[in-house]
């Protein structure tokens, strides 16, 4: 089931899956750099990073839900 939604998903759910990916990746990097170097304002800064990740992680799940939600039958 999980290959056939995603050969069928659309072009906005794949876009805010790969933008979470990325985002959450570029936050994990900036704070393991950060904390590595001592450079704390980095580290920091990577917290709303992956939080804008995690928001659009969130964003794919309502879009999935709703597109089986409508695939249904009533």
């Amino acid at each position: 089931m999980l290959d056939e939604f995603w050969a069928n998903a659309s072009t906005s759910y794949k876009v805010l899956v790969f933008s979470a990916m990325g985002l959450i990746a570029i936050g994990l990097i900036l704070s393991i750099v950060g904390n590595t170097s001592g450079n704390q304002a980095l580290a920091m800064a990577s917290l709303p990073v992956i939080g804008a990740g995690l928001l659009l992680h969130v964003g794919g799940l309502v879009v999935r839900g709703q597109k089986i939600r409508k695939g249904y039958k009533k």
